[in-house]
């Protein structure tokens, strides 16, 4: 990945590059780095290659500026076979976002058949042409290859997607850390209906039984409700061998539209 990263590290301190910048309010985070953020912080101190990181729940509940910012973790149960760790982000002296990871020892399947949907019969992204930049990459914040239907108009939708950018600099990009800094993406891949994008998510929920091998995780849209302008929404989760797992959002509803991201100047 040559592209800037989405933050710099400063000793306990992360810093924002531009690119890391939202769509909703000027000047703040786009809610995936918050949540990839979480979730590296939470696997770098915390992880072990025994446990797999199988739910991670984030709370977005304020939008971090483009102020150094910090991760504070901490063990709730360290057990034989279940760890929980949570995280919490400071923004300028205040909370800003937290998350909880729930790490689940690796054993064998017991025997025996269960029954699960049927596997998507989505192409490879290879056998998908690069539309290049395109607008829903904001800007070179990701990679789409799509795959059926489109933001802005009704109908199901799928979709792949490569991260272009590491989350911090000089740090490896991990399998969990790629799902989760993507997962963001099943909000307006759920909750965006003909007339754009009208939600905006104030959490989200990962639930993984193995990581993605590979650079692309796809996303194909599963469900959506709302009333009152509460929405919840839910994308089944793929790379290239099968499903992973999936992401749950809910979202409130926002009369002011995303307006996208300006090229980050700084941006290599």
């Amino acid at each position: 990945m040559e592209k800037e990263p989405f933050f710099t590290r400063d000793g306990a301190r992360l810093i924002p590059n531009l690119c890391a910048r939202g769509p909703w309010t000027a000047g703040s985070l786009h809610g995936r780095v918050v949540i990839g953020l979480l979730a590296a912080e939470i696997e770098r101190q915390h992880g072990d290659p025994a446990y797999m990181p199988a739910r991670l729940t984030v709370d977005l509940y304020k939008s971090p500026t483009m102020a150094p910012l910090e991760v504070v973790t901490r063990v709730i149960r360290d057990g034989h076979r279940i760890k929980v760790v949570d995280a919490e982000m400071f923004s300028e002296g205040q909370s800003a976002g937290r998350a909880s990871c729930q790490f689940l020892r690796r054993t064998a399947n017991p025997p025996g058949e269960v029954w699960s949907s049927p596997e998507w019969d989505a192409p490879r992204p290879q056998a998908i042409p690069d539309p290049g930049d395109i607008p829903a990459t904001m800007n070179g914040m990701w990679s789409l290859r799509p795959i059926s239907g489109t933001i802005g108009v009704y109908g199901q939708r799928r979709t792949w997607m490569r991260e272009v950018r590491a989350l911090v600099g000089g740090e490896p990009l991990t399998p969990f850390a790629r799902v989760a800094v993507g997962a963001d993406y099943a909000s307006p891949l759920a909750n965006a209906g003909d007339q754009g994008l009208g939600y905006i998510n104030s959490d989200l929920t990962l639930y993984l039984h193995r990581l993605p091998a590979g650079e692309f995780v796809g996303y194909q849209s599963i469900a959506h409700g709302a009333t009152d302008g509460v929405a919840v929404g839910h994308c089944d989760l793929y790379d290239e061998n099968g499903r992973i797992g999936w992401a749950s959002i809910c979202a409130l509803g926002q009369t002011k539209k995303p307006t996208g991201v300006p090229p980050p100047e700084s941006a290599a």
